[in-house]
């Protein structure tokens, strides 16, 4: 499964390892699905990842590991298509990124603009909580099967 994480997924799985965010980034880092990044993504979630505020959660050490091994374990989309398909533009790289890497999901923790598009052209736009269940049912079918 090709999945393409929202950079709060990120951040949250930076914090909280143990929820349904925590789940992904060690799907992602065990080879258990795909993760599609881009480009844009990683150096957004860099500039992120540097403020101020997010220092007492999350060790300048974690932050850049996650970087390298987004590089190194993900697919990266460098050109992205042109998108205006969310009523927040910041949200349309992410969308972009999902499309140009052939995404089958597109996880995003944001409660408002990305949930209410509930897919772009054809790839759903699922909670975490949701991409990893998925995840689970997809893992024990391989080992039922």
């Amino acid at each position: 499964m090709r999945i393409v994480l929202d950079t709060n997924v990120f951040v949250s799985a930076l914090i909280a390892r143990e929820g349904p965010p925590g789940r992904l980034l060690s799907a992602v880092r065990h080879g258990d699905c795909t993760l599609v990044t881009s480009v844009y993504q990683i150096e957004e979630l860099r500039e992120v990842l540097g403020r101020d505020r997010l220092k007492p959660y999350i060790r300048p050490a974690e932050a850049g590991d996650l970087l390298h091994a987004l590089e190194s374990v993900g697919v990266v989309v460098a050109e992205l298509p042109e998108t205006d398909l969310s009523p927040d533009p910041k949200d349309n790289p992410i969308l972009a990124t999902g499309l140009a890497g052939q995404a089958d999901l597109i996880v995003s923790g944001d409660k408002k603009d990305m949930p209410a598009l509930r897919h772009v052209e054809g790839i759903p736009i699922v909670t975490p909580r949701e991409a990893a269940d998925r995840l689970y049912r997809e893992a024990r079918g391989r080992e039922e099967g």
